[in-house]
């Protein structure tokens, strides 16, 4: 993990510290103007290991800690990396460690991440954008930038991403890409069908399971487009992500969007019946002790829409149903798949799942079941996605 100068540094603090967290080794390298930012003893308490400054540390027998240093690395990690340091990059200048060390590594077994950290003036300017587009031609990955307000007190693109998302860019680096080139639709979570203006019909659905399914394919390598019932999740950073409210919404973006899809993965709880007539006004009580009298519809049936589809049955539309049940897991969700007719239906007991971060899975397809013991969703959307995979390339 590379700092170059900036104010960003700041930021590393808590990156360094999230990668160790998350399981990786790190070993802080800093420029001289990195350390005019924040101390190397700060990265060393959170590294657990020495920190390098100076290309003449004495602490290497060979005083090569550029060639040492890059050949036990996996990944160089710049971050921040400022506009002087990426036009260093690229042309070959190597007047620092981290420089040197980034023009030493083996090109086919290390890769270079870079996160950028500056001015929005500094990284609008054709300059920096012209040296951008020759690092990510020579090899380099250079990570998007955010928005928002900067140290100058100026306003705009240019900021170095928050930790959390760098980290999710180091993870998808060294995910396997085994949905490259495929476009995956995803629903999640629950819908909601209205009474009145303030009542409505609903479901204990998080959309947590969905979420991590569209992060799980956009890691693999996949153009994800998540379409989302009323969730209180944010929309994930590179996935195209609807919003929609009741399941007739949900619907007619879905078909909209199946016509243009590879994989369809409908792990939104989606309610059956809505009522036949909400009400343009709340519905009060009128003290006469009667209830109001609701009735009924059913609601379009999206996955089987979908999977009625041209395309799917044509099999350029490969579909995946998810079971939310509350008993007799397999034989309800065997029914679910023939009726469905869908090649993979995944099945869970709803509320031993709903609202909570780890899951079990069910797989169920013609060939049989596979049981995906209980692990954090985001690793079973890993576990998932790696299995329609296989599915998909076996058709």
């Amino acid at each position: 993990m590379g700092l170059s100068g900036g104010i960003a540094c700041y930021k590393s603090a808590e990156l360094c510290r999230a990668l160790v967290k998350a399981g990786a080794t790190v070993q802080v390298v800093m420029t001289e103007s990195a350390a005019q930012f924040i101390t190397p003893v700060t990265l060393q308490a959170l590294s657990n290991r020495p920190v390098y400054v100076s290309q003449w540390d004495a602490r290497e027998p060979n005083n090569m800690a550029h060639i040492n240093l890059s050949r036990k690395a996996d990944l160089i990690l710049v971050a921040p990396a400022s506009a002087d340091f990426m036009a260093k990059l690229i042309h070959g200048r190597a007047d620092d460690l981290l420089s040197l060390m980034c023009l030493a590594r083996p090109l086919g077994e290390v890769g270079l991440l870079l996160a950028p950290a500056m001015n929005r003036e500094m990284w609008a300017h054709p300059a920096t954008q012209r040296n951008i587009q020759q690092l990510k031609a020579d090899g380099a990955h250079v990570l998007d930038v955010g928005e928002g307000d900067q140290a100058c007190g100026e306003m705009g693109d240019g900021r170095m991403l928050e930790p959390d998302e760098i980290l999710d860019d180091v993870e998808t680096y060294f995910q396997p890409k085994s949905l490259s080139g495929k476009k995956v639709l995803i629903t999640a979570g629950p819908t909601f069908e209205a009474i009145d203006p303030v009542r409505g019909i609903t479901n204990l659905s998080s959309g947590k399971m969905g979420f991590a399914i569209a992060k799980a394919a956009l890691q693999a390598g996949a153009d994800v487009t998540l379409i989302a019932g009323p969730v209180s999740l944010s929309a994930l950073r590179g996935v195209q992500t609807v919003f929609v409210k009741s399941a007739i919404e949900m619907h007619r973006a879905v078909m909209a969007k199946a016509q243009d899809s590879d994989i369809f993965i409908a792990t939104a709880a989606v309610a059956d019946w809505r009522p036949a007539q909400a009400s343009d006004q709340k519905i009060k009580k009128d003290r006469s002790g009667q209830t109001p009298t609701l009735s009924f519809i059913e609601n379009p049936d999206i996955l089987a829409d979908v999977s009625r589809s041209d395309r799917a049955q044509k099999g350029k539309l490969y579909c995946v149903g998810f079971a939310a049940e509350s008993h007799d897991l397999l034989k309800n969700a065997q029914i679910k798949r023939e009726r469905k007719k869908v090649p993979l239906l995944v099945g869970n007991i709803g509320p031993e799942t709903f609202g909570k971060d780890d899951n079990t899975l069910l797989l169920i397809d013609a060939k049989g079941t596979l049981e995906l013991p209980r692990a954090s969703k985001i690793k079973l959307a890993h576990q998932l996605v790696e299995q329609i995979s296989q599915r998909i390339s076996s058709l």
